[in-house]
């Protein structure tokens, strides 16, 4: 057998059936690229020698193999049946609450429960520990298969590259292993008015206060997945 790091989390402990999901008769007709995909990794990427260094002891060629088939099954079959209704229906808010699109919570819940956003981090923290490379490209599968879903790991991931090379210990153990394992989510906060994708015009920032807090100043206009 395949030896995963969480072998209990690696695959989907949940399901959604395109077919019946709310809102999502229409099926899609994505396929992952998977073959490219492959080829990318071990004729570019030389995914063989990222396996070799002490870091990876424990994954092979054919643990990366099947984390890219169960990424693919993933996006193909409950991903990107749902691109469709997150365009159509798209996520509201009302009284404070913000409801995603038919669907999207499930989808959610199968790939939090099957351990997907802890792909390349710490295992100490809930993660797989796998190279980045692998996680990368199950990344561009989720992306493909529907951006609107996919944005939300992506933006939490960075949060924790953040906080695993800027946070304090407390940080670290307050909230990593909560967004490693998907249980919590990151945002990214980033166009203000004078400023959407320049970032040189931003006009935000954070200043350290004598008890050891932090003083934020500025305006956003817009929070990517988060209200």
């Amino acid at each position: 057998g395949v030896a995963f790091h969480r072998r209990d989390s690696i695959l989907p402990n949940q399901s959604v059936n395109p077919k019946t999901a709310k809102g999502s008769a229409i099926m899609s007709a994505y396929q992952a690229p998977l073959k490219d995909i492959r080829f990318t990794l071990n004729q570019i990427c030389d995914l063989e020698a990222v396996l070799s260094l002490p870091a990876f002891a424990d994954t092979d060629g054919e643990t990366a193999e099947a984390v890219l088939a169960e990424a693919g099954r993933l996006a193909q079959g409950i991903l990107a049946p749902l691109n469709r209704q997150g365009d159509t229906q798209g996520s509201t808010l009302a009284n404070g609450v913000v409801t995603t699109p038919d669907g999207f919570r499930e989808a959610y819940a199968a790939f939090r429960d099957g351990g997907w956003n802890g792909i390349p981090f710490d295992p100490d923290y809930g993660g797989m520990g796998l190279p980045l490379s692998i996680a990368n490209a199950c990344a561009e599968l989720w992306n493909s298969a529907n951006m609107g879903f996919a944005l939300c790991p992506m933006l939490t991931q960075g949060a924790i590259d953040a906080i695993g090379a800027h946070g304090s210990a407390a940080l670290k153990q307050t909230y990593l292993e909560n967004l490693v394992t998907g249980h919590w989510t990151g945002t990214m906060n980033l166009t203000e008015p004078q400023a959407g994708s320049d970032v040189g015009a931003l006009r935000s920032r954070a200043e350290p206060a004598a008890d050891g807090s932090w003083r934020i100043k500025g305006q956003k206009i817009f929070i990517t997945y988060g209200e």
